[in-house]
């Protein structure tokens, strides 16, 4: 929990708020993968329903609230700051629903690697919600920060709390799941990126990358059992991005080539993982990607955070 002082309680009356009585609030933001990504076909607004199974893993960006006069995001990616990034925009989004002026300096250090499909964006503005939550003594339930977050992206509401969910709607529809035992996860990001991936992502689909869902639901009613393994996942996007990140293929099948598990995309990519996984297969997969730019990381499932139910855990 914070470090310092508690949080001084403040009701917020015509635009007026107390913030906590520390200096500043630090916060984890926990990375995600998606164990499971279908799908299902296109909505009238114009997005997709899916079904996915989400699962929070410990490679975290970390961010620290402090008070200023008006708001600032900083972050050590300087591409990051101002107003660009998505801490901002979820800063703006809780101040206007509660009627205040979003006052307060977000510094952001980054360790999720950006655009690859592992949420680090929707990881840093769920972390900006539960900590300015506090920071400006709201009180707010994780259900009205979810409806916030909804607005903001489809994982920032399962982000708000992480650990193990089922992902349906446009992904923003969250219920829990039983909770993966800890297991480590081998996470392989290449440097590829694209510019507008989502909807360049959802254009390159064919009917055959199409399903029911019915994969995801079978997968997350066997989940207690814990013995889940990337052999078992699924992605819609997978063969898409083969063809669209243009490294990717050659990676892949170098990591494919030395681990136990196969691997299998998070998101749109074109970060992927395997698992189970061990810092003996982290080394060899290093090895195999020598000269290709891609980085490899082994990391580990975690549960929900307790406490504010907050995945995004001020410490």
């Amino acid at each position: 929990m914070a470090g310092g002082n508690t949080a001084v309680a403040g009701d917020v009356v015509a635009g007026r708020y107390q913030t906590v009585a520390c200096e500043r609030l630090t916060l984890k933001a926990y990375a995600k993968v998606n164990l499971t990504l279908e799908v299902l076909g296109k909505r009238d607004d114009g997005y997709h329903n899916v079904a996915t199974i989400l699962q929070t893993v410990d490679l975290a960006d970390t961010l620290e609230i402090n008070h200023a006069d008006e708001l600032a995001v900083e972050c050590d990616e300087p591409g990051l700051s101002g107003d660009r990034n998505l801490a901002w925009k979820a800063a703006e989004a809780l101040a206007e629903r509660v009627g205040i002026s979003p006052r307060a300096h977000i510094r952001i250090e980054k360790k999720i690697p950006a655009a690859a499909g592992l949420g680090g964006g929707s990881a840093d503005a769920a972390a900006t919600l539960v900590g300015l939550n506090r920071w400006w003594g709201l009180g707010r339930s994780r259900e009205e920060l979810a409806d916030v977050a909804a607005g903001l992206g489809s994982d920032v509401p399962f982000l708000l709390t992480g650990g193990t969910a089922l992902g349906s709607g446009r992904g923003d529809e969250i219920s829990p799941l039983p909770a993966l035992p800890a297991m480590d996860m081998l996470l392989v990001v290449p440097e590829d990126r694209i510019d507008a991936k989502t909807p360049t992502m959802y254009r390159a689909l064919k009917p055959e990358d199409f399903s029911d869902g019915a994969r995801t639901q079978a997968i997350s009613r066997g989940l207690g059992s814990g013995t889940l393994t990337s052999a078992g996942g699924c992605n819609a996007f997978e063969r898409a991005a083969r063809e669209i990140f243009p490294g990717l293929a050659r990676v892949w099948d170098r990591v494919a080539g030395v681990t136990q598990h196969p691997p299998r995309l998070s998101g749109a990519g074109p970060a992927f993982y395997c698992m189970p996984s061990s810092e003996s297969e982290r080394i060899r997969v290093a090895e195999s990607l020598q000269g290709t730019g891609a980085a490899a990381y082994l990391v580990q499932t975690i549960s929900p955070a307790g406490g504010d139910g907050a995945q995004s855990q001020i410490q």
